[in-house]
């Protein structure tokens, strides 16, 4: 090793520690969005700002003038006249402070991943795939609020609420986001090829799916308040297969606004996410190390989350459970996304 070696490669891996030290500081502030928007959405807050401003909307209202313009324009929309007619002032401030503080962090996320972002491109430490997955999570994040205000945008007319097609689809973006992140920082660490661990990888990227698909039919839970109703487990209106399931057509109208049929999938994927864990975690306690070790925490962490998820079912979804349940489910699927880089990293 030349002394020119010697001093590049410190210097090397300093650069790399500072890359994925963004790339995981990023992914903190998506899952506070995300958060943050689930508790806009379970306390009804999101269509309490009518207008979609990206620059001038960091300021809120400042003067009593302020806010009761702010509040006027709320008035014009179908949730005030018939869910909130009997609305303050003072209780509007409550929910329009929800849905800013949700706008201001994903400004801050925005300008906490950009700017690192461009330094790292111009000095060349975003190649290969480490720069295909930053690029992939960059033209996620450009889609997000491109579709957030789609979605607000769907409960200004007509609806009560925002569409919950809409929601899932906001909700699912900012998960990719997440697990692109931390999948891309975890890649970064040194290969250690283990033989035998080729057969695992696909199986960890299939579970990654899995959740992935768990979390959008939670999204729709939520937008459907399909949480509200048939409050037992582990049957469904005293059945384990209740009737009127995929009662609408198309079917895929009912697996999108029925709320029996939305619910009912949700429980079903949750014990296929549950079996796969398990069955994935007895699989791996043959290889050992690294791989077995974090099979069992994917499997402990999705036996939790469905206990959360019963919890927050018979519970009737109080905020503080519901919120709780949300950030299991995130944090699942950040743990599946890291297993799933760290196999492929020993393939």
């Amino acid at each position: 090793m030349t002394f020119q070696d010697a001093i590049a490669k410190p210097r090397a891996l300093a650069a790399d520690g500072r890359v994925r030290a963004w790339a995981l500081l990023t992914a903190a502030l998506v899952f506070a969005m995300v958060m943050v928007g689930g508790a806009t959405r379970l306390t009804e807050s999101g269509l309490s700002i009518t207008e979609w401003k990206p620059v001038t909307g960091v300021v809120p209202p400042l003067s009593v003038a302020d806010w009761r313009a702010e509040f006027a324009r709320y008035k014009e929309i179908p949730q005030f006249a018939k869910m909130n007619a009997d609305m303050t002032l003072e209780g509007f401030k409550t929910i329009y402070w929800w849905e800013w503080s949700h706008r201001l962090l994903a400004r801050v996320l925005g300008a906490v991943f950009v700017l690192p972002a461009l330094a790292f491109w111009v000095t060349g430490r975003l190649r290969g795939a480490l720069g295909a997955r930053i690029a992939l999570a960059t033209a996620l994040l450009a889609l997000e609020p491109i579709v957030g205000w789609w979605m607000v945008a769907s409960g200004l007319s007509e609806r009560t609420e925002v569409a919950q097609d809409r929601l899932a689809l906001h909700l699912l973006i900012a998960a990719a986001v997440f697990a692109t992140l931390i999948y891309a920082a975890v890649g970064m660490t040194e290969r250690m090829t283990r033989p035998g661990a080729r057969r695992f990888v696909t199986v960890a990227h299939v579970f990654v799916g899995l959740v992935f698909v768990q979390l959008g039919l939670g999204a729709l839970v939520a937008g459907l308040r399909a949480g509200l109703i048939y409050n037992t487990w582990p049957l469904m209106d005293g059945r384990w297969i209740p009737t009127g399931l995929f009662a609408l057509r198309p079917a895929i109208r009912s697996a999108l606004d029925d709320v029996t049929t939305v619910q009912f999938d949700h429980r079903m994927i949750a014990y296929a996410v549950v079996a796969f864990a398990l069955a994935q975690a007895f699989a791996a306690r043959s290889f050992g190390g690294g791989m077995a070790r974090r099979a069992w925490v994917l499997a402990g962490a999705a036996l939790l989350q469905a206990a959360l998820g019963i919890v927050t079912l018979v519970w009737i979804a109080p905020l503080p459970v519901a919120l709780l349940h949300q950030a299991f489910a995130l944090i699942l699927f950040g743990l599946a996304a890291a297993h799933a880089s760290a196999t492929r990293q020993e393939a």
